[in-house]
């Protein structure tokens, strides 16, 4: 018996996360290749957090716990959150993180399908606001560290939080591309000398992008297998070269050219993983449109203007506050009704 041409064959929820887990490889291989293994451990650890934190919370609240683990939907959360952090960042710092992303941003509003908000852009914000000077603490590039880490040592740096001997943590930390830039301009220096830096590549970061190519080639396979839309990256990433090629024409002394603010921070994993978010994001195409470049202004405005480096996280919380007011804005006409 053939089908109605209106009914398909939805992927499940869990085909849809083990397809973003999927599409996140390349940039784990690549941040693994320049960085080193550590990134591993975290991720390791974010998702043993996860997993044990939701499956306490689901015991909790009485709900079955082997269906909602097996969605695969707090692993992504876990993947995400450990990926936007510094790859050498402590144990305790990643569980924390991630006990606040699945407790409070998701299990406390209903789980999967009721969180307002990003669970892993919450979890990252605590983490900013609490302890700023420990996530500014980005390793460096293994091909510009003073004295690279072996796999063992940064096992120990990971939970011991120890160096070997005479090893000081300025010799294996750095600061991004980011935050260096913003430092030099408070210190009155022009783009093209702070550039000089060899921190620096061609495009962004040393060695941050090959990250950022592996984040763009598995969004590319996330829109290849219509997981994600493509209103959401791109009207995000025009936004963002929009207002960031306004201020580099209007004074490129003072402020970066826009390919360097697509390459540099965590542009990309916003674009293809974060704010394509089906539930903490706007559910109609026009929406989805005004969310995103909304989040690109944002994201470039706290770049320059803002506190903090990378203004990701704040500036897709700040759109997820507004999203009940694009859906109810941008509704398509019913049909055979006038309005």
């Amino acid at each position: 018996m053939n089908r109605s041409p209106y009914i398909s064959d939805a992927p499940s929820v869990s085909t849809i996360m083990l397809k973003v887990l999927l599409a996140l490889l390349p940039a784990i291989a690549a941040y693994t290749w320049v960085y080193g293994a550590g990134i591993l451990m975290s991720i390791a650890i974010a998702t043993s957090t996860a997993l044990i934190t939701e499956a306490a919370l689901l015991k909790v609240r009485q709900r079955p716990i082997k269906p909602y683990l097996m969605d695969m939907s707090a692993v992504v959360t876990a993947w995400l959150l450990a990926l936007a952090l510094p790859a050498l960042a402590p144990w305790w710092l990643v569980v924390v993180g991630t006990f606040f992303a699945i407790v409070i941003a998701k299990q406390l509003y209903g789980g999967l399908g009721y969180n307002p908000f990003n669970p892993a852009m919450v979890g990252y914000a605590v983490l900013l606001i609490s302890f700023p000077l420990i996530m500014t603490k980005w390793p460096a590039p293994l091909s510009l560290a003073q004295q690279p880490l072996s796999w063992t040592e940064q096992l120990t740096f990971i939970f011991q939080q120890t160096l070997p001997a005479g090893m000081t943590v300025d010799a294996i930390s750095s600061a991004t591309p980011l935050d260096y830039l913003k430092t030099q301009l408070m210190l009155n220096k022009d783009v093209a000398s702070i550039s000089q830096s060899p921190i620096f590549g061609r495009f962004g970061g040393q060695g941050q992008e090959w990250v950022t190519a592996g984040y763009l080639l598995g969004g590319l396979y996330l829109l290849q297998q219509r997981i994600i839309s493509w209103h959401l990256p791109t009207a995000f990433l025009l936004a963002l070269t929009a207002i960031s090629g306004a201020f580099y024409l209007a004074d490129p002394s003072h402020f970066a050219n826009p390919l360097f603010h697509v390459v540099s921070g965590a542009s990309l994993l916003c674009a293809f993983f974060i704010i394509t978010d089906p539930v903490s994001g706007p559910t109609t195409p026009k929406g989805k449109l005004y969310f995103a470049a909304g989040v690109g202004v944002l994201t470039y405005l706290i770049r320059v203007y803002g506190g903090y480096p990378d203004g990701v996280a704040f500036a897709v919380l700040i759109m997820n506050m507004c999203v009940p007011l694009i859906d109810a804005l941008t509704q398509p006409r019913v049909f055979g009704h006038e309005k």
